[in-house]
């Protein structure tokens, strides 16, 4: 079920916009961790009380969000875009999902398991 929901999102992602993109290999510059951007969010989506508890005094809501595949956990991120920068020498990463969203990975970034027009 969690794939699923995962790969349905990575779909709606044409519409989105941010610094950057689905399937792009990002690194958490706070926290030091890898992963590959699954969503994003214009803004700040989620609950008022996940904020207040996890972001409030960190980021500000106004500026894009991503879900992030956690490399080498089963974990999920969501991430404010200032917490992120790119790599530009990315290998693929560990996660359960990575298959069940993306069709393949290329040129240091993975591609989204449907056709982008």
């Amino acid at each position: 079920m969690l794939a699923r929901s995962l790969h349905i999102s990575a779909m709606d992602n044409e519409s989105r916009s941010g610094k950057f993109s689905v399937g792009q290999i990002v690194w958490h510059e706070r926290f030091n961790y890898r992963g590959v951007i699954f969503d994003v969010d214009p803004e700040f989506m989620l609950p008022d009380e996940w904020y207040d508890k996890v972001a409030k005094y960190e980021a500000s809501r106004e500026q894009p969000w991503y879900k992030v595949l956690v490399d080498g956990t089963d974990q999920e991120a969501y991430v404010a875009e200032q917490h992120l920068c790119e790599m530009l020498e990315a290998e693929p990463i560990q996660h359960e999902a990575v298959d069940h969203i993306f069709d393949r990975f290329e040129d240091g970034k993975y591609l989204p398991g449907y056709q982008v027009h």
